[in-house]
């Protein structure tokens, strides 16, 4: 999708993205959306989509889902909608030849993923990216880029904690906080360690049959005799709302800590002074640079997001492993 401009080059056009669901996750959207997309709006509520409209910016509100892929104007979407939503309308945007960016978790069952794998052929149609911002934070980039440079020796393990209490409300109230909220978390742990583990154990404190869980505790134990550890809630009270909290990542020279949700990092091993890490002025949540990469597919049908469908589903078939102790007690997820 290119443009030719007066000197007879081509310059990337500006790709036409339709913003599905209007809601909290998808303000965020529309802010990093705007002014690099030609901006349109679809919700079950109409009034969110005018309202978004006009907050926004964006050329049109579409009465319905049906009526967005059926224009071809139309380059991609960005589904911002709940997640049992999310198998029937990424199937059949990859049809009607649309690029999706799909919020988290991309759907709810090992079948679901079965499913968009099939529609997503291999990765030869319309891109197909999830919207995971952890990725993209700039404190991820820096602790890989420790990593990569093998600051802390050979990696020993990594310990993962982020405990809050939230009411969980609405369509949230029907999903395990593990596969809504944590599966960010296991994303993170998935991309430092950059291989699947071979044995996942998980005990869920608190759970009954009731109520989908709202407190893990998940063990990844790989090949290599690497361990990762896990603790996510939605049940425990703190001071700062969650804010505050350290995940570290050990290897045979020292550690390094950071903030969980990505506000500062520090090192310290034998061979190295320790370093403060603060990413000031830099994308804190990942949501810039996740968005500049759909629009970068968009633009460009060979590229491939690095928040693809391969990582999508290795997450959550962790995810889905770590419920099979809830399910064996018939539990719900």
């Amino acid at each position: 999708m290119r443009a030719i401009v007066p000197d007879g080059s081509a310059e990337p056009s500006v790709p036409a993205v339709c913003l599905v669901g209007c809601g909290a996750i998808g303000a965020t959207h529309a802010r990093n959306l705007r002014g690099r997309a030609r901006l349109s709006f679809c919700s079950g509520k109409a009034e969110n989509a005018r309202r978004f409209q006009h907050q926004y910016g964006g050329e049109r509100v579409y009465d319905g889902y049906d009526e967005v892929l059926a224009d071809a104007a139309v380059d991609g979407v960005v589904l911002a909608t709940p997640p049992q939503l999310h198998c029937e309308q990424v199937v059949a945007a990859l049809g009607a030849g649309k690029g999706v960016l799909v919020e988290k978790p991309m759907c709810v069952s090992p079948e679901e993923v079965a499913t968009i794998a099939a529609a997503a052929g291999g990765g030869r149609g319309p891109a197909l990216m999830v919207a995971e911002n952890y990725y993209y934070r700039a404190t991820h980039a820096y602790v890989k880029e420790q990593l990569a440079m093998e600051s802390l020796g050979p990696l020993l393990g990594l310990s993962v904690r982020k405990l809050s209490q939230q009411n969980a409300t609405g369509w949230k109230s029907g999903y395990g906080a593990l596969l809504e909220g944590g599966v960010h978390m296991v994303a993170m742990i998935s991309d430092l360690v950059g291989q699947a583990p071979e044995k996942v154990t998980a005990e869920f404190p608190g759970a009954d049959n009731a109520e989908p869980e709202r407190h893990s505790r998940t063990r990844l134990e790989y090949a290599d005799g690497m361990v990762a550890q896990l603790e996510y809630s939605w049940s425990t009270p703190t001071l700062a709302r969650g804010i505050f909290q350290h995940s570290c990542v050990y290897g045979e020279r020292g550690r390094l800590v950071f903030e969980t949700n990505g506000l500062y990092a520090w090192i310290n091993t034998a061979v190295t002074p320790r370093q403060l890490f603060l990413p000031l002025g830099q994308d804190l949540l990942g949501y810039r640079e996740m968005m500049m990469d759909f629009l970068a597919c968009l633009r460009d049908p060979e590229r491939r997001p690095y928040s693809d469908l391969a990582r999508a589903r290795r997450e959550l078939e962790i995810v889905f492993r770590a419920y099979e102790g809830l399910s064996r007690e018939g539990r719900r997820a």
